[in-house]
């Protein structure tokens, strides 16, 4: 066999599983918004299935023979091309799934699908004792998923790896630090100032109706395309990027609370766009993926929050809202401006303010590190979460639903996966302070109503370029240097810093 022969054999193999892959995209979509409540039980089946197909396909003892022929020949010349970037992460991929026994892989798969299903049910009603074997058997199974893998110096970094390569816990517990610090000064200067915004938006009503609509319009002038994906409801807002012209995604909505819904459909149609903006004319490959979740999650976070809480939006836009709303006709444009960015110590993670959100993050980084080390007992995991909601954000939960069992991450065994939000905050910040030198004014822009050059920005330096570099070295390659922490702080004194006037 040739390499030629071997590679065009590898990309056949490759797009069988993104296939596969696919399918459990589409399962994971129905089983979190339409599946009927008697079909949770066969879709824990269907999904370990799948997984087991996929398990099966990706340890196929034919891709190492594959991959020792293409891994001699030319195509490794250039490493930045799509062949070389495609060996470089099927070999990745094969080293790592062969050392997951395909028992562990199902029983991960089964284990997570009963876990959302029961999170969904007991989270409204707080219902821990229902939840809490679910998650100690997915914790327990991560631990073990950790120690197949191996690692250096945690096994936590055996888990984070999946969703954002190269980095460790070690490396993550300076940035925490040193972000900490800082927010912790200025949320400290915020509170103690007499100009606070207050909520000009509190007992307003907003028919969620009309909040579809009007967050459907502004999502399709930012650049989604409705007609390579579609908006739902969910109890948690996400995106599945399923296909080439299928990328969905959901948010939830409240008709007292303007807020959570709207900025919910920003946030993921940003992660769609990127979806949207892969290169798809190699779908199947690993070059068409994102290369990370913290670098997908810039995206979400720079188009919520960057760009549609800022003035220069609001500027072109609120005259719409209002035409829209009629019970914002009465609030000017800076009572509303303060009121979407109240900076106020809160419960809930994704309702939480720029300043406080990453001290969430460190919140559930912490305790994930310490479940699997197995320093801490998910029986013990409420009590931890109370204290430590305490220590960071001077706030107590009053139940489980808004406490420990907030998030849906854990109930579908997802550990390793927080960190990427506050990485996807800090890529997020220097990435938008890149496209403002290389853009120009973008904040004008942005008052004409004017989105494209941005989006066409990312699309050049981040969507198109798949997962040809890792994380660290996309950010270095577009901006000029290393993750910089100081960007994100600098933008936050910026922006917080006027509205509070400290």
């Amino acid at each position: 066999m040739t390499f030629e022969e071997a590679y065009r054999h590898l990309c056949q193999w490759s797009a069988e599983i993104a296939y596969v892959g696919s399918a459990m995209a589409i399962c994971h979509w129905d089983q979190r918004i339409s599946i009927p409540p008697k079909g949770h039980q066969h879709r824990i089946g269907l999904n370990a299935t799948l997984a087991k197909v996929r398990h099966e396909r990706l340890t196929d003892q034919r891709v190492g023979d594959w991959l020792g022929l293409v891994e001699e020949s030319e195509l490794l010349a250039d490493p930045l091309s799509v062949p070389a970037v495609n060996i470089r992460e099927w070999r990745r991929s094969y080293d790592r799934m062969r050392k997951i026994p395909e028992d562990l892989a199902v029983a991960i798969a089964r284990a997570a699908a009963q876990g959302e299903s029961v999170w969904e049910e007991s989270r409204p009603r707080s219902d821990w004792e229902k939840f809490e074997p679910c998650l100690d058997q997915l914790v327990s199974l991560k631990r073990e998923l950790a120690d197949a893998l191996e690692y250096e110096d945690e096994p936590y970094d055996a888990l984070l790896d999946d969703y954002e390569r190269g980095a460790t816990a070690g490396s993550l517990v300076p940035v925490f630090d040193r972000l900490g610090k800082g927010l912790k000064a200025l949320l400290e200067r915020i509170g103690a100032s007499s100009n606070g915004p207050g909520s000009a938006l509190k007992k307003l009503n907003f028919p969620v109706e009309d909040q579809v609509v009007f967050a459907r319009e502004v999502a399709a002038q930012l650049g989604y395309d409705f007609q390579a994906g579609r908006l739902d409801v969910s109890a948690h807002p996400f995106t599945t990027g399923i296909g080439p012209g299928d990328a969905r995604i959901t948010s939830r909505y409240d008709d007292t609370d303007f807020s959570e819904g709207f900025f919910a459909v920003i946030h993921e149609s940003g992660h769609a766009m990127y979806h949207q903006g892969l290169p798809l004319e190699h779908w199947g490959e690993p070059i068409c993926r994102p290369v990370s979740l913290g670098i997908n999650e810039s995206q979400s976070r720079m188009w919520e929050n960057m760009v549609a809480r800022s003035l220069p939006f609001w500027k072109y836009l609120y005259p719409k809202a209002q035409e829209r709303f009629h019970s914002l006709r009465d609030v000017d444009l800076k009572q509303f401006l303060r009121s979407i960015n109240e900076v106020t110590p809160g419960l809930i993670r994704v309702g939480a303010d720029e300043v406080t959100y990453n001290l969430h993050v460190q919140l559930r980084f912490e305790l994930e590190v310490a479940l699997t080390r197995n320093d801490l007992q998910v029986a013990d995991l409420p009590d931890a979460w109370n204290e430590k909601m305490v220590d960071l954000l001077g706030v107590a939960p009053p139940d489980h639903a808004s406490g420990v069992m907030q998030d849906v991450h854990w109930s579908s065994g997802s550990i390793g996966y927080f960190p990427t939000y506050t990485l996807g905050n800090l890529y997020a910040a220097q990435l938008f302070s890149c496209a403002r030198r290389e853009i120009g004014d973008l904040e004008t822009l942005f008052e004409r109503g004017e989105f494209e050059p941005l989006l066409q920005w990312l699309r050049a330096k981040i969507h198109s370029q798949g997962s040809r570099y890792e994380p660290s070295g996309l950010i270095k390659v577009v901006t000029g240097e290393e993750l910089n922490p100081q960007y994100f702080l600098d933008y936050l004194e910026q922006r917080y810093s006027a509205i509070y006037e400290v």
